[in-house]
């Protein structure tokens, strides 16, 4: 289906075909025309399916059709870097619309905070809004909202799973009480998604595309591997791969992120960290060089696995395996986007097993175990089924389980899975840039 189909205003679809968008995806199939009837709209959708476009498409076609000063939409999101992204699609979308926009969030210096409180005084049509931010200037009667006719929660999981439920109540109790379309956009739809969406929809149309299967163009592999072995795996597996100008590398602490940008820091590229530890400015200005390729490897947390759109990753590496199974997947996600391809790979020690068996489940695929590099020995012997690891400290009628977990290779292993086919050995991977693997 092509955008033409949806008879978006022309000066709207001069520039989607200038930005080179011709075909609209799934969920922009069934969510613009009903934004266009004026529904409220549920959407269940992962990060990479188009889901920005779905709603600002058809809100940017009733803006312009129908222009009236004030603010009237307001799109909330959990983070400042999904606001500053969203407000640079909603620029991109509406070049040749009289619409304008601007992103409001917190933490950043007090000349962006300054040019906030300018451009809501001029009255921005759209404003892109952190909940901590807007309700600190709802407080202070900054900004108005009494012209408000749209009102959407983009990644309203995270929201909740960030404690933001009362403070969503409290945005929208300062909202006029005429009729308003209200959108709500989530990865995932766990019960209290359900009590949102109750609480601020009325006869919602919901959509429901596929969150547990990765992009179809997404290679996935795995390597059992004890933590020592991580960093070396991961120079080996970069220098392998020369041709890969973009690579993404997840972790699950702040602390970790720099650590591994130490271990990771050479001359023949460039690698950066990016977390909240991070001021604004240092952390738009790292995606900007990421972005540009300026910089070849970023280590981040979970806080890029969701909304943040960067073209192109050509890797992702799971250095440290998502307690979430869905994170897995908004993870590669990152990579193989909008019908291109890309490779993910994973490292799992013998703690994380579980919940790699999770993954699985989620994905309903088995993902490929690869053979450790000659040069690194063996990594952990694959458990099917391993049982959570005990994080407890106390004794009792079963025995000391204060023990340490043993990093023997599993000699004994009596319970662990053993592939038949091919003895447990895994695929053996050609790393063919054999010199640069043994710096």
């Amino acid at each position: 289906m092509t955008f033409d189909e949806f008879k978006l205003n022309e000066q709207l679809l001069d520039g989607l075909y200038y930005m080179g968008f011709k075909n609209a995806t799934p969920i922009q199939e069934q969510a613009i025309p009903q934004i266009l009837l004026g529904r409220d709209l549920l959407g269940s959708a992962q990060t990479g399916t188009g889901k920005t476009a779905a709603f600002i498409l058809p809100i940017l076609h009733k803006l312009a059709e129908n222009p009236k000063e004030g603010i009237r939409t307001l799109v909330i999101v959990p983070t400042r870097e999904l606001a500053v992204q969203i407000e640079q699609q909603v620029q991109g979308f509406s070049y040749y619309v009289d619409v304008t926009s601007i992103a409001v969030y917190g933490g950043g210096d007090s000349a962006s905070f300054t040019e906030q409180s300018r451009a809501l005084k001029r009255g921005a049509e759209i404003v892109v809004a952190t909940p901590g931010k807007l309700i600190s200037l709802l407080n202070m009667g900054d900004i108005n909202l009494s012209n408000l006719d749209y009102l959407i929660l983009d990644e309203a999981d995270r929201m909740l799973d960030m404690g933001f439920f009362d403070d969503i109540q409290k945005i929208i109790s300062f909202l006029p009480e005429k009729k308003r379309q209200t959108l709500m956009f989530s990865a995932t739809m766990p019960s209290k998604i359900g009590k949102l969406a109750k609480s601020i929809l009325i006869d919602p149309f919901e959509i429901k595309i596929a969150i547990s299967k990765p992009a179809a163009g997404v290679s996935q592999e795995v390597y059992f591997t004890y933590d020592t072995q991580k960093t070396p795996l991961t120079k080996i597996i970069i220098d392998a791969k020369p041709e890969y100008k973009s690579i993404l590398i997840f972790t699950s602490t702040r602390k970790k992120v720099f650590e591994i940008v130490k271990q990771l820091r050479n001359k023949v590229y460039k690698v950066e960290g990016i977390s909240s530890d991070l001021d604004q400015r240092e952390r738009e200005n790292v995606l900007m060089r990421f972005r540009s390729r300026e910089t070849k490897v970023l280590i981040a947390t979970d806080v890029l696995s969701r909304g943040i759109d960067i073209k192109d990753i050509n890797l992702v590496i799971n250095y440290d395996v998502p307690g979430d199974a869905e994170d897995y997947v908004h993870r590669i996600g990152r990579t193989a986007r909008a019908e291109t391809k890309g490779e993910a790979i994973t490292f799992v020690n013998d703690d994380d097993m579980y919940k790699f068996v999770r993954i699985e489940r989620l994905i309903e695929r088995e993902v490929p175990k690869l053979a450790l590099p000659k040069e690194l020995g063996e990594g952990p012997k694959y458990n099917k089924n391993p049982s959570k690891p005990f994080k407890g400290g106390f004794k009792g009628k079963g025995g000391n389980r204060n023990r340490k977990p043993s990093n023997n290779n599993n000699k004994g292993e009596k319970s662990g899975y053993k592939d038949k086919k091919n003895n447990n050995k895994g695929t053996n991977r050609n790393f063919k840039n054999k010199s640069n693997s043994k710096k």
